[in-house]
């Protein structure tokens, strides 16, 4: 399946994608309140207040963020981990009712070519809601990276099916945080 997961790991890999390659699919049956949970204690924000542009203007797609207080980042979600990248920043995954989530973790953090990240899990891999993914030493990513604000994207959902619920600081494995329409 070509999706917005494998295109970033090409493209950070330096590989291009191939002409005629088939469009994301759409989300599927949307995340109720309870399918999704926190994947990191912390402050929830909106996107708009993250401070890189790309995800503040919603360019990689809707979310939120979170300005974590835990190193251990969680599945919020029943599914399939469909990528990893070799820097080891981010993790997308597919939930069980086909909505893409993609935890991208800090800023400009895939310069850290992996360092500070300690990644649990592997592509293909099912998981389930609160089982950890991987551990972040966020001084390290505070002391080297511009942020370790966490976007957490909904990649093949439009902007006005995500709503977020809740803001300020959150548990991880709080739910009701957000809702992602089908």
């Amino acid at each position: 399946m070509a999706n917005f997961f494998k295109k970033m790991a090409q493209s950070l890999r330096g590989e291009t994608e191939t002409e005629g390659a088939p469009a994301p699919e759409p989300a599927g049956g949307g995340l109720t309140e309870g399918a999704f949970v926190m994947p990191v204690t912390g402050t929830v924000m909106p996107l708009a207040d993250v401070p890189d542009p790309v995800f503040a203007q919603e360019m990689m797609g809707p979310g939120f963020a979170v300005d974590p207080e835990d190193g251990t980042i969680t599945s919020p979600v029943n599914g399939k981990i469909v990528s990893t990248f070799p820097t080891k920043h981010a993790v997308g995954l597919m939930s069980d009712s086909g909505v893409e989530v993609l935890i991208h973790i800090g800023l400009d953090t895939v310069k850290l070519n992996g360092e500070g990240f300690d990644l649990l899990v592997e592509d293909g891999q099912e998981v389930r809601q609160g089982e950890p993914l991987l551990k972040a030493d966020f001084a390290h990513i505070r002391a080297n990276a511009p942020s370790a604000v966490t976007p957490i994207i909904f990649t093949n959902t439009e902007k006005g099916n995500v709503h977020l619920l809740k803001q300020g600081r959150q548990e991880s494995g709080t739910a009701g945080i957000v809702k992602v329409d089908g």
